[in-house]
């Protein structure tokens, strides 16, 4: 791929723009640092098909996995590769600023509605904002901190526990390394906590690693691990790293040297890690899992101080507070007329009653009047509608606050969606889908829609000339037709009291 940059500053002024997705701009960053060398940018289809095949760009430099931008096929034939003026497209942040140009030298149809888009990038703007920024150094800068001889490089992708650093500590020692460490900050790059979350719980455990140079570097994970763990050890090896510490499934790649660590154990006899094998079944302890660490934090209970320094515990219990206190999305779906939208209103108001949460209840009239006026009822208007329901109910989330939504919700990938949303807010999500028959619905009709339906008067009625896809991944299922409103909302409210999100009740008089 050309290095060149040929595109005057007047042509960049009348350029269209275009916000990537979170793991594209994340790409982006890697590219205009240099942690992507020797790609100068997004690969055309010669590279794509180049790597695919045998490992290796065009041009013959190695390089192990795709690194592609997509774009709506408009947005693409609006572009020109062979026309100076027409083949410039600004790349911007998620809040619109500008974060580097791309000079497009190659387009492609990908799939309906999409096409790629292949060219070197040059930044624009200031280098971006956000928390932590001073630890979001370029490779370069990096090598020119780290002293000489070698470097033990440790991808730290989730808080660091005792069995971690003592690896750590053994691997240093052993190597006489200095211990460089990398946080990915990118999208699903931190094991399911937010950036700042993982950078602070790193920090926590500073004072029990050897001498270190710590940097953020905004890796996303590729959904194929073997993809993922060699573009990792490319991106460590351009920081400078010789030797890499696998902390989960990694493979040697840019030239590392890989060490898989033996598993550890906790010594009850004088409190120290060693070697599993050194320990008698008698006086050992393993490892917590990652769901067994869950699920202490979850239920509030605090974590053993063998296995986690108390101050990135702390951390922790910051970042995953437990459900009590955590914030949640309760996601009501079904027909029309399926009574979704009165238990919704009947679980509001038992959780205002107890006064432990704030309470915001999303019905899906209501966000049809005052957040969706002006979208119709076709598949995308639909989906539209639901995606800023689940936004907003993420954004309650995070402030620890709960959610109520109740919008028919008929198709399976938004209310994904939804989820996917909630789940990065570091929020809980409940579906609950009212289960009520069709036939029952169409019995109570409060609106009259399913007459007019029925009548040829309305089209695009979910389930009559409309599909309904029903949930396969639900929390909780209710069905109505003979079901009271009140032993429905107690059957959320004790689901969400049995799975921790509400705490136990007694009973008044």
């Amino acid at each position: 791929m050309s290095n060149g940059w040929v595109l005057p500053d007047e042509v960049l002024r009348d350029a269209p723009a275009y916000v990537p997705r979170p793991g594209e701009l994340a790409d982006l960053e890697l590219l205009l640092t240099g942690a992507y060398a020797p790609l100068a940018g997004f690969m055309t289809r010669a590279d794509l098909v180049s790597v695919s095949r045998r490992g290796r760009l065009a041009d013959g430099a190695p390089w192990p996995v795709p690194v592609t931008l997509q774009v709506p096929t408009a947005l693409a034939q609006s572009l020109d590769p062979q026309d100076a003026a027409r083949r410039a497209l600004v790349l911007t942040d998620a809040e619109g600023a500008p974060v580097a140009a791309l000079e497009v030298t190659d387009a492609w149809p990908v799939r309906d509605g999409v096409a790629g888009l292949g060219g070197p990038v040059r930044r624009l703007g200031d280098g971006g904002h956000g928390p932590f920024q001073r630890l979001r150094r370029t490779p370069e800068e990096i090598r020119g901190l780290l002293p000489p001889g070698r470097v033990l490089g440790v991808i730290a992708d989730r808080p660091l526990h005792r069995p971690q650093l003592a690896q750590i500590a053994h691997a240093a020692r052993t190597l006489a390394a200095h211990l460089l460490v990398l946080i990915p900050i990118g999208e699903d790059g931190g094991g399911g906590m937010p950036p700042e979350s993982l950078v602070r719980s790193v920090f926590a455990a500073r004072d029990r690693m050897p001498p270190a140079t710590i940097v953020a570097v905004p890796l996303s994970r590729r959904r194929e691990e073997i993809s993922d763990a060699l573009l990792r050890a490319r991106v460590s090896a351009a920081y400078g790293v010789t030797h890499l510490l696998s902390t989960g499934d990694m493979l040697s790649g840019a030239g590392l040297r890989v060490l898989v660590p033996r598993e550890l154990a906790y010594d009850s006899r004088d409190g120290q890690w060693r070697w599993r094998e050194d320990i008698p079944p008698r006086n050992r302890r393993l490892a917590l899992s990652q769901a067994e660490i869950d699920d202490l934090l979850d239920r509030g209970f605090p974590l053993p101080e063998w296995h986690t320094p108390p101050a990135v515990a702390k951390e922790l219990v910051r970042a995953r507070p437990p459900r009590r206190y955590r914030g949640l999305v309760v996601f009501f779906t079904g027909l029309s007329g399926s009574g979704k939208s009165t238990v919704a209103r009947g679980l509001a108001d038992v959780l205002r009653e107890q006064g432990e949460r704030s309470v915001t209840l999303l019905d899906g009239d209501v966000v049809r009047r005052e957040l969706s006026a002006g979208l119709g009822f076709s598949k995308a208007d639909r989906d539209l509608n639901v995606r800023r329901i689940g936004w907003v109910g993420a954004e309650i989330a995070r402030h620890r606050g709960v959610a109520i939504c109740c919008p028919i919700a008929p198709y399976a990938q938004a209310r994904a969606t939804a989820r996917e949303m909630a789940l990065a807010a570091g929020a809980g999500f409940l579906l609950v889908h009212v289960a009520t028959p069709l036939e029952v619905c169409e019995q109570r009709d409060r609106k009259g829609l399913y007459a007019r339906a029925r009548a040829g008067l309305l089209t695009g009625m979910t389930g009559i000339d409309d599909p309904y896809e029903e949930p396969t991944d639900a929390d909780l299922v209710l069905d109505t037709t003979d079901l009271p409103v009140d032993e429905a909302v107690q059957a959320v409210l004790h689901h969400l009291t049995e799975t921790g999100w509400v705490e136990p009740r007694l009973p008044t008089v």
